[in-house]
């Protein structure tokens, strides 16, 4: 941790010392003497780490050269925000000269004060007390003697596994066991590549080095096998020692090269056509290089039915070694691990005594979490305690606050944890400051660390994506695990994981909630979440946590928050969630405070936000949530001063002028057009958005005059955009139901044609995959863009009131999913949907890919034409892949294409269309011809749609009253 943290201090003065920022001679001198102090100490940073482990003496010194380096990074955070600050004051300069009138201009912009001389001389004076402090940790740096670092250091030992085990003691694998067993006796395939390799994969303390001796010692693996060879692997990977280890194993003690070919010449000697079964266990490497010259003489010289049984923390190793199996380690199940902990807990104690503790010891053995390592461990730790009070302290505390637990159960994290490179030290330490079992959100925690500045950037890459390689590097480690939740896959942390991430952060990460301790020293806090219940009066002691970085406020009284503002001011990341219902949370002028802040979260606040917090310069990622759908947050006036701005997370925003300053957009999921004036963002702010990517949705457009805002937004230059999602609704766009309550046709209005220009204006990027569009008001819906989105996988088009023909969807070569929704003109469906010009019908494939389609609520509908006669059939074929399909509310339609008899559907769901449900009826007609061979019908009165639309109709607030005829109305 420490050394992680002090290399992002070494690259950031360094930075510093090269900027093109003006600095005094004094300002530069005292900034490289602190480099090469900082330097000099990072030489004998692992072997510190190493010792604060066994002496606590080390570790105070470690804790202080902590300090130091954030005192470091927020001093030069503060000259690098005076900078920002001093480039928006000369692009306000800049805009004022072109205006006119400036009055407006400086209301939006308020003066910032930049670097002056007094700036200067306060930054030198910190820097030089920095120095000072530098000077008397290097003193006693050179007190501890400390050795240099090597190129290659093993910091924690591991202690070497042997082949041998007692069968007896294991308990909770036999499943695993057999299936293991059976892949080392099975004979394979031609096809996989030889040697055969299988990998056991699973965290520190799962047991994959116990499974494998038990293979290894199994009787039918034993007679199976001419040579059997267990080799311990380890970190570094040493190719000769690997090898002399191999060749000792196979009966050769005397051999004394160091030469790898002549080891490997040896090892082709001693197999020469045997059956063998090699045990390479704790493999770290992922270095392919490495491996290959072992695998190459292995595959040369042993029989085709010989095995290679890994194990490793890491699921790249499997890969890299080419693995024909891969069996990863899951925990124990709840009653397995209870028997591995009481058969140690209780091992040899009086039966009457191991009843009275049987309670209390089901409740511990459930802190391993299926772990066996833990459950031993603890097991072990149990077995010298007698009375209940003893057990009821160890069920009552951390695991981590137990020294007996804590050598055997983190020896083999701490390896997994100095393996990672030191920017993924700091990204997982910080998990800490999350509870146990929490469902990881993966952008979420990359936003934080890219707020805290843990992910280093590389090349051209995204910040955000190398996070996620981090992220992904932590998941292949083992540090964190999937589960899928109601279809979705999460992320989560083994309780131990979660324990060993608190042990390495005490005194910097805390978690309160109810249980809070006064006592407790926050002087060197540095991540705290915060839980304040109604019945706990909010804890004093927090106040003197001045050094805060991270702070994840929940809150559910009515606690003052701008005391939060006063006391925390070096935070980069503030969750603040109001969970009271009246009045929303406001925010204090006083958030200005917080120039280091990066990672802004905002839950159900007030709907007006401060001016002052566009004063935070350095804002990375502003999210707000509101959770009533009436109401709208009003962004302020300058927000367009949040230059490095990249997410704007949220749905319901007043956009105000401006917000085309941001050029640093990755994130803008909603631009909302006002039907008002005085608030008009236009869309041509957009113009300069150009990275911005994922999902994007434009409300409003039926607001819009001017065509020439439509071109002046230039979507087709934002090409990392996914999903485009067009509301040509007009007035405020406020509320769901607006979807459903109709709007007033006016026989002046020229909005048909208006809209037609605008969606032809409108040219989205290429690649985009998902295409939504609502309140369209045309006729027709044939942009001169439409056929190059040949990337699209979803279409929606939905309450488009006066749409009579639909566009040629047919001709999308990867469309996955279409829904039509709501549009009421609509009579006919026939071959320009499919894409088939009616005068040539030579198109191979209709709808290649579609495999979801839906048409709701279609009052017109009559006809869906199928592709004509005999002829056509023979050369066309449509919706080849299509798995479902459902016609909802359609009450006009009277009979179904066709071509759905070629259709291998897997389910139809017809409902409320009287008619076509009547036809499909008779078993003698020719509907129910054309769906017959669907193995799931379903013909139904009542529209899931309609249930699902009356109750959420019921929930919300009566709609306005029909404004007067004529009228398009719904049949609700």
């Amino acid at each position: 941790m420490a050394r992680a943290l002090l290399s992002a201090i070494v690259e950031q003065l360094g930075s510093f010392i090269s900027s093109e920022f003006t600095l005094t001679a004094t300002v530069k001198q005292e900034v490289q003497k602190l480099e090469t102090k900082f330097r000099t100490i990072q030489a004998v940073l692992n072997d510190a780490e190493k010792r604060q482990l066994k002496e606590e003496a080390v570790k105070l010194w470690l804790d202080k050269l902590k300090c130091v380096s954030y005192e470091m990074d927020d001093v030069l955070d503060e000259w690098n925000t005076a900078m920002i600050k001093e480039e928006i004051e000369k692009q306000q300069k800049d805009e004022e000269k072109a205006e006119t009138s400036t009055t407006k201009k400086r209301k939006v912009w308020p003066l910032i004060s930049v670097p002056n001389l007094f700036q200067h001389r306060d930054i030198a004076h910190k820097i030089k007390e920095l120095n000072e402090k530098l000077d008397e940790i290097n003193k006693e740096r050179e007190m501890y003697g400390f050795e240099l670092s090597r190129a290659i250091e093993e910091v924690v030992e591991r202690p070497k596994t042997t082949s041998y085990v007692d069968v007896f003691d294991i308990l909770g694998r036999d499943r695993v066991k057999d299936h293991l067993v059976s892949i080392l006796l099975g004979g394979g395939t031609e096809k996989e590549k030889l040697p055969h390799v299988i990998s056991l994969v699973g965290m520190g303390g799962m047991g994959k080095t116990t499974l494998a001796q038990l293979a290894f010692n199994h009787h039918e693996v034993m007679d199976h096998f001419e040579e059997r060879i267990w080799v311990c692997v380890s970190e570094p990977f040493d190719q000769c020692r690997v090898a002399k280890a191999i060749v000792e194993a196979l009966g050769v003690r005397d051999f004394n090269t160091t030469e790898l070919q002549s080891l490997l010449e040896k090892i082709c000697e001693l197999i020469k056509g045997k059956k063998f079964f090699l045990v390479f266990d704790d493999v770290w490497t992922e270095d392919y290089a490495m491996w290959k010259p072992i695998r190459d003489a292995l595959k040369s010289c042993g029989s085709q039915s010989s095995k290679i049984l890994v194990t490793t923390r890491k699921g790249k190793v499997a890969k890299m070694m080419e693995s024909a199996n891969t069996i990863k380690l899951e925990e124990l199940c709840e009653e397995d691990c209870w028997l591995v902990f009481s058969k140690i807990a209780f091992f040899d104690k009086d039966p009457k005594q191991c009843e009275q503790l049987e309670v209390l010891g089901k409740q511990i053995s459930k802190k391993c979490k299926g772990l066996p390592l833990a459950a031993k461990a603890l097991g072990s730790l149990m077995h010298f305690k007698k009375s209940k009070e003893e057990w009821k302290n160890v069920l009552d505390s951390n695991l981590w606050e137990l020294e007996d637990v804590e050598r055997g159960l983190f020896v083999p994290l701490l390896l997994s944890y100095f393996d990672l490179p030191s920017p993924l030290k700091r990204c997982f330490s910080y998990c800490a400051i999350f509870p146990k079992d929490h469902a990881f959100n993966v952008n979420e925690l990359v936003h934080m660390w890219t707020a805290h500045g843990f992910v280093e950037s590389k090349g051209n890459l995204e910040v955000e994506i190398m996070g996620r390689e981090y992220f992904d590097n932590l998941v292949i480690r083992s540090f964190f695990q999937e589960s899928k939740e109601f279809g979705h896959v999460r992320y989560k942390m083994h309780d131990i994981v979660h324990d060993f991430a608190q042990l390495i952060t005490k005194n910097e990460c805390f978690i309160i909630n109810s249980d809070i301790e006064s006592q407790s020293d926050y002087n060197n806090a540095r991540h705290l979440r915060l839980v304040i219940p109604k019945e706990i009066q909010f804890p004093v002691s927090i106040d003197s946590a001045k050094n805060l970085r991270t702070l994840i406020f929940f809150n559910q009284d009515g606690y003052n928050i701008s005391n939060l503002f006063q006391n925390f001011r070096l935070l980069r990341v503030l969750t603040l969630e109001c969970r009271m219902k009246l009045p929303r949370m406001k925010l204090p002028h006083t958030v200005e405070n917080l120039i280091h802040l990066r990672y802004l979260i905002l839950f159900q606040c007030n709907e007006v936000l401060p001016e002052a917090i566009c004063n935070l310069c350095n804002l990375q990622y502003l999210e707000i949530t509101q959770t009533s759908g009436s109401v709208f947050t009003k962004l302020p006036q300058g927000i367009g001063k949040l230059i490095n701005l990249r997410h704007l997370i949220g749905d319901r925003f007043l956009i105000p002028k401006g917000i085309g300053r941001l050029i640093s957009l990755r994130t803008l999921r909603c631009f909302s057009i006002s039907d008002e004036d005085s608030e008009r963002c236009e869309l041509g702010e957009l113009k300069n958005l150009n990275h911005l990517q994922g999902s994007f949705e434009i409300r409003g457009l039926g607001n819009l005059v001017d065509i020439s805002e439509a071109k002046n937004a230039q979507l087709k230059k934002k090409i990392h955009l996914r999903e485009l999602k067009l509301s040509f609704k007009k007035g405020k766009d406020r509320v769901w139901w607006d979807d459903w309550v109709p709007n007033a046709v006016d026989p002046n209005d020229k909005r048909m044609e208006r809209d037609v220009l605008f969606l032809n204006a409108l040219e989205p990027p290429q690649d985009l995959e998902l295409l939504n569009i609502r309140w369209y008001q045309g006729t027709t819906m044939s942009p001169n863009w439409l056929m190059s989105l040949t990337k699209l996988k979803t279409v929606s088009i939905h309450s488009v009131a006066k749409l009579i023909s639909l566009p040629p969807l047919g001709k999308f070569p990867l469309l996955e999913l279409l829904t039509i929704c709501n549009v009421c003109s609509l009579k006919k469906v026939g071959v320009e949907f499919l894409g088939i010009e009616s005068e040539n019908k030579k198109q191979d494939i209709i709808f290649p890919n579609l495999k979801h389609l839906e048409f709701v609520w279609l009052e017109e509908w009559e006809e869906w034409i199928g592709i004509g006669g005999k002829e056509d059939a023979d050369c066309i074929t449509v919706m080849p892949r299509l798995q479902q399909l459902e016609i909802h509310c359609c009450r006009k339609l009277k009979s179904l294409p066709d071509f759905l008899r070629t259709i291998p559907l897997n389910k139809l769901v017809i409902a409320d269309c009287p008619i076509i449900e009547k036809r499909c009826q008779i078993e003698t007609g020719e509907d129910w011809r054309t769906i017959s061979h669907i193995p799931n019908i379903q013909l139904l009165e009542h529209s899931h749609w309609m249930k699902s639309l009356e109750l959420r109709m019921s929930k919300a607030p009566p709609p306005p009253p029909p404004p007067p005829p004529p009228m398009i109305y719904r049949r609700l």
